[in-house]
């Protein structure tokens, strides 16, 4: 059995839909064959690399730890060879440096077949529109030297390459077995609930649907329509700008936020909830083609949803809403039309994705290597 080691550079969350992911990677790469080990960093009480909940270094705590956080990475190329590792997929943590050039090039002397997933690219104006340009200074330095040294590139864009490297362009994928259908529709003769799930960003847009909705409460209403926002802002200034939107329309009766949510609450919410907002201004930061994972979700748990990117995996579908790529408000009267427009039931649309699965979007990197 083919034995591959799956990096990533910070910890985990059990809330956040990053974390999810990468266990589902891991258990599309086991599901595929391979024996797959786990290297990620523990930040709770001091600094530590771990490969499956064994510690290979432990930095301790204050400014060293931070910067042996980023440079010490010969205790994972040493794993790598002392283990036996043929395969290695790092996740970019938008990090290249001369210290993962080197233990790049450390696993390809020792016969590793390496590859890098960006998860999001381009990914500088996304940095950029948040003001931390400064945090991949250094990426921008190192990013090709780092490629070049590569198998491959795994993006879920349609770029053929990335950083002078070839890439395999796979989608975001699904783990059926832990998102749950939605059991059936909802009763809307009176009311429309709208969710939005998602560590929230400005390019999210979700003020967008906030001031579409405040045109359609400007003239009195007897269809209600309301949005259920849950997730965390990823920062203090942008839940700030939110509520202020929210507010300033006077929506504070339309719009509910929960903060986060995971497991059967996330669920009851999804089941209550009958449309899915997808990303809604990614132009804010220059991005047009993207396959997000939560597109996915939604699909999975068997509704409709609106978004402004182009994701060839849904422009097509009959239960997909597309967005102006733009600022306008969202037309509320459009979404509540169209959702009259829906056949199919909550199995048929998951349904509609079964390739989608992480197994299958796994198996191809593999092949491709």
């Amino acid at each position: 059995m083919k034995k591959a080691l799956f990096v990533i550079f910070h910890g985990f969350d059990p809330n956040n839909g990053i974390s999810k992911k990468i266990f589902y990677q891991v258990n599309a790469l086991k599901a595929c064959g391979l024996e797959v080990h786990l290297c990620y960093m523990d930040e709770t009480s001091g600094k530590k690399r771990l490969i499956d909940n064994q510690v290979i270094a432990d930095y301790g705590n204050g400014i060293i730890s931070k910067i042996k956080k980023r440079t010490e990475l010969a205790s994972v190329t040493q794993y790598a060879k002392e283990n036996g590792i043929d395969f290695v997929y790092l996740r970019s943590n938008h990090n290249a440096s001369y210290f993962t050039i080197q233990m790049v090039k450390q696993m390809k002397q020792d016969g590793m077949k390496v590859v890098m997933e960006i998860p999001t690219y381009p990914y500088d104006a996304e940095y950029k529109a948040q003001g931390i340009s400064r945090q991949i200074f250094q990426d921008k330095i190192f990013r090709n030297q780092l490629a070049k040294h590569l198998d491959a590139i795994v993006t879920f864009s349609d770029y053929e390459e990335i950083f002078g490297q070839r890439t395999i362009r796979i989608s975001n994928g699904i783990d059926f077995d832990n998102v749950k259908v939605k059991p059936s529709v909802n009763n809307t003769s009176k009311e429309l609930n709208l969710i939005g799930v998602a560590e929230i960003h400005t390019w999210h847009g979700f003020d967008r649907l906030v001031k579409g909705m405040a045109i359609y409460y400007s003239k009195p209403q007897k269809y209600i329509v309301k949005f259920h926002v849950v997730g965390y802002f990823f920062s203090k200034e942008g839940e700030e700008a939110f509520r202020k939107v929210i507010t300033d329309h006077h929506m504070e009766r339309y719009v509910i936020l929960y903060g986060k949510k995971h497991g059967g609450d996330l669920d009851t919410i999804f089941d209550y909830c009958d449309f899915g907002i997808g990303s809604l201004g990614r132009h804010r930061v220059g991005i047009d083609k993207i396959k997000t994972l939560k597109n996915r979700e939604y699909a999975a748990r068997g509704i409709p949803f609106i978004y402004s990117e182009t994701d060839s995996d849904f422009d097509n579908k009959p239960y997909i809403l597309k967005a102006p790529a733009d600022e306008t408000p969202i037309d509320i009267d459009r979404i509540i039309a169209f959702y009259k427009t829906i056949k199919m039931t909550p199995s048929e649309i998951r349904d509609s994705i079964q390739d989608l699965s992480w197994k299958c979007q796994m198996e191809h990197v593999i092949k491709s290597i």
